[in-house]
């Protein structure tokens, strides 16, 4: 079994209240459901209203199935242009 992890930071501009903060963050992660095969949540940064932290995994029995996985996921965030893309962490092991 292999596992991938993905830590994405976000940095919100001209956001001021964590209800909007909220709103891009909900966005975001019905998105990439909709989309992807992946689990997705808010991991960290939840008290600052203008960082974004999300966990993003995903499991399979091939590691080049899971990287293109997680890496497409990054990439369609990055597309929404919701957010400006400060950080991004991706960690593949086995199990």
């Amino acid at each position: 079994m292999v596992v991938g992890t993905l830590k994405i930071q976000f940095y919100l501009a001209e956001n001021r209240s964590l209800k909007g903060k909220r709103k891009v963050v909900k966005s975001m992660i019905g998105r990439v459901k909709s989309r992807f095969n992946v689990a997705i949540g808010e991991v960290g940064a939840n008290d600052k209203w203008q960082t974004i932290e999300l966990g993003v995994s995903a499991v399979g029995n091939d590691r080049r199935f899971v990287d293109e996985s997680l890496a497409h996921t990054l990439d369609f965030l990055e597309s929404l242009y919701l957010a400006q893309l400060v950080d991004s962490q991706m960690e593949i092991f086995n199990v």
